[in-house]
């Protein structure tokens, strides 16, 4: 059997420091598996060893996060089994279709960002940080994940390359670093949560986005799956299988399939409900069902 590997890149914000962060998340998305297909669970539970955070975070903020005020939200995550009534009608509130109505604008006239709310403009000026890669800071990231996934790669080894948030964007230039200027063989399944992939402003920042042809993308990925939940406005434009069409006509991804509608990111905090945080995104069912078929049959 393949040995396979499960690669996590988180998002954007300082994160608890590693080991911590990684145990967090591994009890996040073993618990969802377990709900979905217990025998998997056993099997993935054994496996911990396979399972690879890229702690990016340090690197780019210099700080890390006390991650105990989270804890009791977070085993409160665990505990639910789905979206209350109260979380529906907030991930729909009125105020958050006025974000996704200000970003939509703001992806299409950039200007208009510094308008808008101050947790979007954080999340665009983040992405604009790591593009603009201020003393080869982007770089250093992606080499850290290249460092990671290579050997896996040269190996032929199963992997599910898992990119939350600004996560999903440094996967997707690390994975074409990997294959147009190294030409590494090899090919991951590629799963994106609450992905900015969508958002124009995003892709003409794209590592290859001024080639021609197939050198445009990546050709190291087997499948991509895309989520995105109800109310999470950093996954504006979530439908992928649209965004990179291309990648699908050429032959460089067998199927590139998107589930965003009924989705959605319970997490929620003394702070509200937030749509967006990479535990809610994990606990949900559609992830669970997916790492569980994939572990099987990989």
């Amino acid at each position: 059997m393949t040995t396979r590997h499960i690669i996590y890149i988180p998002g954007k914000n300082p994160k608890p420091q590693a080991p911590q962060h990684r145990e967090l998340l591994w009890r996040t998305l073993v618990e969802r598996v377990r709900r979905a297909d217990s025998v998997t669970a056993d099997a993935l539970r054994a496996c911990y060893s396979r399972f690879h955070l890229i702690s990016w975070n340090y690197l780019y903020y210099h700080q890390y996060k006390d991650i105990t005020m989270d804890i009791p939200w977070i085993d409160a995550l665990i505990n639910k089994h789905g979206p209350t009534e109260q979380d529906i009608q907030d991930a729909n509130s009125w105020n958050i279709w006025l974000e996704r109505l200000m970003l939509t604008l703001g992806d299409h006239l950039p200007f208009l960002i510094r308008l808008l709310p101050e947790e979007v403009r954080s999340t665009a000026n983040e992405i604009n940080r790591y593009f603009d890669n201020t003393d080869q800071v982007a770089s250093r990231i992606r080499r850290l994940l290249a460092r990671t996934l290579r050997p896996m790669l040269e190996k032929q080894e199963g992997v599910l390359l898992i990119g939350h948030s600004l996560g999903s964007v440094i996967a997707y230039d690390t994975l074409w670093e990997l294959s147009r200027q190294e030409g590494v063989e090899g090919k991951v399944d590629f799963l994106t949560l609450g992905s900015p992939l969508g958002l124009h402003y995003v892709q003409r920042r794209l590592l290859g986005m001024n080639n021609q042809g197939k050198k445009s993308y990546p050709d190291r990925i087997r499948r991509w799956i895309n989520l995105s939940a109800e109310g999470d406005v950093t996954a504006l434009n979530c439908i992928f299988n649209e965004s990179f069409h291309t990648m699908l006509e050429q032959g460089l991804v067998e199927s590139i399939e998107d589930h965003s509608h009924g989705i959605y990111n319970f997490f929620r905090s003394n702070e509200g409900l937030n749509c967006h945080r990479s535990y809610g995104y994990l606990v949900n069912p559609a992830v669970g069902s997916i790492i569980a078929d994939w572990w099987k049959h990989r």
